[in-house]
């Protein structure tokens, strides 16, 4: 957090002394912020590469570890969803025997 205050702040300061640069040489209006912009946007790329590049590896490092704990998350759910379903491949013998006992008696025919 600390890294990235500091990279805007070094990109505002940068954005504000080209804006008084360029004032001084004379822009004025939608040149000077168009210039001012553009000027701080490659001097910020230039000067604050190993800012940008920490900020990448916090952020790369804060992912992955958020992704270890979403794969974990997802692998306990798995393993108790498997262990809260019953094994499909071979049904009770109640339910066997209430399968048997309506194929042999037809439809209606039932005694109430």
């Amino acid at each position: 957090m600390r890294t990235a205050f500091a990279y805007t702040t070094a990109r505002i300061l940068m954005f504000g002394v080209s804006v008084m640069l360029l004032y001084f040489a004379g822009a004025r209006g939608i040149l000077l912020l168009g210039l001012a912009l553009l000027i701080s946007a490659v001097a910020s790329y230039i000067l604050l590469n190993k800012q940008r590049q920490i900020m990448a590896d916090r952020l790369n490092r804060r992912l992955s570890r958020v992704g270890e704990k979403a794969t974990e998350i997802r692998e306990r759910l798995e393993e108790g969803a498997k262990a809260e379903d019953p094994d499909d491949a071979e049904p009770d013998e109640t339910a066997k025997a209430e399968t048997a006992e309506d194929e042999d008696e037809p439809s209606g025919s039932r005694a109430l």
